[in-house]
């Protein structure tokens, strides 16, 4: 980058330095997921075991609305584990003080659940507070790298904002959430003015049943037989007393007064989404003011983009490999508002080729390139950066961060990014031929499809004839196709090409058509010469594994291949055996499907 584009004192980003800097970044320990499964399982825990009160005359089920305002707590609280940890103690705090107002800590130690609970409560505590003070860390320890320069923002990056397409959901979602509330007042006010004008009578309950999956309760009185929907049937045995209220042909139960749970669910639902974009345009407005608000620390350090997802990874100014990412955010391009583009759609065709590349899977590897870093980095930070875009451009561009800073964890290092010749450094030619094959991580997502795909045969089948049946016509294929893929998936390389081995068949993909191998969406495609890629999916699950921090072993296969394709020394020098190139089980699984369907209309 010339010298202009770069502000005087600007400070380089050393390896040393962001090695102090990922040091202070969150343990893994308070990463969400592993806090966020530990509190959903105890909540539903603790929920499911709470005893439920009985619906009677004295304290009818209606609408409970404390009970709604902290099922939105909850499930806001939830959500903002995972993205906005000082909202997240907030909502903690406020559910644990409604668990103390109700007595909750006194009984906590005769009820496992709810021991359960609070322990998991403790643990997500100490995980956000953890999680703040670490980007307080390494905040500080940005500010030490930037030494005492300070620079205003470009002014492409002044004018740009956050958080005006969340706020505008918000609206529209909690103006669906209002319109749920203003429902249920309507089904509780028509409810209530019937009732006022209606016979209040006792009768006796005389029988139970279903119809269609629905419980209905039978209630003599007054010589008279009513028949009620209820959603507790156990409230009402046999032979008890009930009240009910009768006006003519309407009647209802007194103890179950009107059914609203649809609009309320709605006004739950709209109330959470809502909340959860409301807060989210709101924290963003604010981080991207407060970059505009006064100078800013710069860095000067190395950018390139995700070559799958668009992520912007950020590098040490004397990395020049790329070989150690330091942080990663998703961007944005900044423009001037009084900018005048002269070339008219030129710079839209332009990028509408590279999504068409991208999309193709034919898109070169994004290219490693100087830049500025305005804003300290740290944990869920705004930032902003200068850069060219590709080594043809004159001038500069500007991004700004879209996403929360998020630190480089040791299971990210060169993903998908590494160079060739990194990864060459670390293979040594064989005579034999290399496989690649189906690892835990893709094992483990068949297993959870072909969980998917036997139960949904049982739910397709299990009434007999009816259009469910062409639903599973329509899914069935795909859901066979990816099982066997993601269990068994091989790739063979020998001294003439590739085996890869899908469902179905074995292909053979000879090196001099191959143009270039890519993981992406889960899966490895190898490109072609005038013909369809080869393309294998699924092959894992690339963001579990990341987030567990581990190098996925899709990702690594695509990048050995990518290796073997650009460095023919390094191939192997014979030919693959017939027992070497893999055997496809897609018609093995297809056959065992149409068996567990025979066993399922035979079973019911």
């Amino acid at each position: 980058m010339p010298a202009e584009h770069i502000p005087p004192g600007t400070a380089a980003w050393r390896h040393s330095e962001a090695e102090r800097w990922l040091a202070a970044a969150p343990a893994r320990w308070a990463h969400p997921l592993w806090t966020l499964p530990a509190l959903i399982a105890s909540l539903v825990w603790d929920i499911a075991e709470a005893p439920v009160a009985p619906c009677t005359s004295a304290a009818p089920c209606g609408t409970d609305w404390l009970g709604l305002g902290t099922a939105v707590v909850l499930l806001l609280t939830l959500y903002w584990v995972w993205r906005q940890p000082r909202l997240a103690l907030a909502g903690l705090a406020a559910t644990l003080t409604g668990f103390a107002v109700e007595g909750g800590y006194a009984s906590a130690l005769g009820e496992p659940s709810t021991l359960a609970f609070l322990m998991a409560a403790a643990f997500t505590t100490a995980g956000l507070v953890h999680r703040l003070a670490a980007a307080g860390r390494q905040r500080a320890r940005a500010l030490e790298a930037a030494g005492p320069v300070a620079q205003p923002l470009p002014a492409a990056a002044r004018t740009f904002r956050r958080g005006r397409l969340s706020l505008v959901l918000a609206g529209l979602l909690l103006g669906v959430a209002g319109f749920g509330c203003w429902q249920v007042h309507q089904v509780v006010d028509a409810y209530e003015e019937r009732a006022a004008e209606a016979a209040h009578l006792s009768g006796r309950v005389t029988a139970l049943e279903q119809d269609d999956d629905i419980d209905i309760v039978e209630v003599e009185a007054d010589g008279r037989t009513h028949r009620f929907e209820t959603a507790s049937p156990e409230d009402f045995p046999v032979g008890s007393r009930v009240d009910v209220v009768v006006d003519g042909d309407w009647a209802a139960l007194v103890a179950e007064p009107y059914d609203a749970v649809g609009w309320e669910l709605l006004a739950v639902a709209g109330s959470v989404a809502g909340l959860a974009f409301l807060a989210n345009g709101v924290d963003g407005r604010r981080r991207s003011q407060r970059l505009r608000r006064e100078p800013l620390p710069v860095l000067h350090v190395l950018v390139r983009e995700d070559h799958d997802d668009g992520r912007t990874w950020v590098f040490a100014a004397d990395d020049p490999e790329g070989l150690r990412p330091i942080l990663h955010f998703h961007s944005l391009y900044a423009f001037e508002q009084e900018e005048d583009d002269e070339d008219g759609g030129a710079a839209p065709v332009v990028e509408l080729d590279k999504i068409t590349e991208v999309l193709k899977g034919e898109d070169p590897p994004p290219p490693l390139r100087e830049a500025v870093l305005y804003g300290a980095p740290y944990a869920g930070a705004e930032v902003a950066f200068v850069a060219f875009d590709d080594e043809d451009d004159v001038e500069v561009s500007v991004q700004c961060s879209v996403t929360a800073v998020k630190p480089a964890g040791s299971g990210l290092m060169g993903r998908g990014q590494r160079p060739c010749d990194e990864i060459a450094a670390g293979m040594t030619p064989s005579a034999g031929p290399r496989t690649w094959t189906a690892h835990g991580s893709s094992r483990a997502v068949g297993l959870g499809l072909l969980l998917v795909q036997g139960g949904g045969i049982w739910a397709a089948l299990e009434d007999g004839p009816s259009w469910h049946w062409l639903w599973l016509a329509v899914s069935l294929p795909w859901l066979v196709t990816a099982v066997a893929t993601a269990l068994t998936w091989r790739i063979t390389a020998d001294r003439d090409g590739l085996w890869v081995t899908g469902a179905w068949r074995v292909r053979r993909v000879p090196w001099n058509v191959i143009t270039s191998v890519h993981h992406s969406a889960d899966g490895i495609r190898v490109g072609r010469a005038e013909d369809s890629s080869v393309e294998l999916s699924p092959t894992g699950w690339a963001w579990l594994e990341h987030r567990l921090g581990r190098e996925p072993h899709a990702v690594r296969t695509a990048e050995e291949l990518r290796v073997l394709l650009l460095h023919p020394e390094l191939r192997p020098l014979e030919e693959a055996p017939v027992g070497r190139q893999g055997v496809p089980v897609g018609p093995p699984l297809a056959a065992l499907s149409a068996l567990w369907g025979v066993a399922v209309l035979l079973l019911l």
